[in-house]
Order: C-alpha cells, then structure tokens, then sequence
C-alpha cells in the first residue's frame, strides 16, 4: 500500500491509497518544493529549489537548478527511479520543472511537470 499526498482519507473513510507510479510522482513532488530544514526529524530533506527563483533569469541559475534537481533526486530517491533529464523554467509568476524519469521498479519511462506559484 502506497499512502496517496497530501495525506487525506479516501471514501470509505481510510487513508488514501496510491498506485505506485502515483505515488513516485508524489514522492518526488514533496522532495521538489519541500525546503531543507521544514521537516523536523529530516534536516537534510527538500530541494531548496524555490530559494532559486528569485535570483536573476539566467542561464546559469537554470542550470543550477537543474543540478540541484538531479542532486537531491538522486540522493533520496536513487533506489526508486533513474532520471534521464530536467528542465526548469520560470515563467511570470509559475516554476516549472520538467523531468523524464524510469521508474525502476516497473521500467516504465515517465516524463512529470512540476508546477508551483511563486511569490507570497
């Protein structure tokens, strides 16, 4: 059983359940927007990629990013998929992170977009 993010109860009044394709997705969706420090017993968890978007538009912040991206991937969830690219765009007031991943579990190629708001 893979417990569905965010936590919630499903219609028989249970915790949500996931497929396990979901719930990579999902995993890797708390690691991205997650910052280091926010979960108490794990310090070291989260991407710090948010901080990133308010530096200047850059090739070079993007390509940071990116490396961030594949560094925390790798560090946390090496054992569940192997990633094959990232991309990452601000745009306005969204970030977008794009990446193509297989899962290793299934071998089933998976390409995510991630989005969030930026700003307050």
């Amino acid at each position: 059983m893979f417990v569905e993010y965010p936590y919630h109860f499903d219609g028989r009044h249970r915790t949500a359940e996931a497929l396990p394709a979901d719930h990579v997705r999902q995993l890797i969706e708390q690691l991205l927007f997650t910052q280091p420090g926010e979960r108490v017993n794990r310090p070291d968890f989260g991407s710090g990629v948010m901080q990133l978007v308010f530096s200047a538009g850059s090739p070079e912040v993007a390509a940071s990013a990116e490396y961030l991206i594949r560094g925390v991937l790798q560090q946390f969830l090496a054992d569940r998929i192997l990633v094959s690219d990232v991309s990452v765009e601000a745009r306005d007031a969204r970030l977008e992170i794009t990446i193509d991943y297989t899962i290793l579990a299934t071998g089933e190629a998976v390409t995510a977009t991630f989005e969030r708001e930026i700003g307050p």
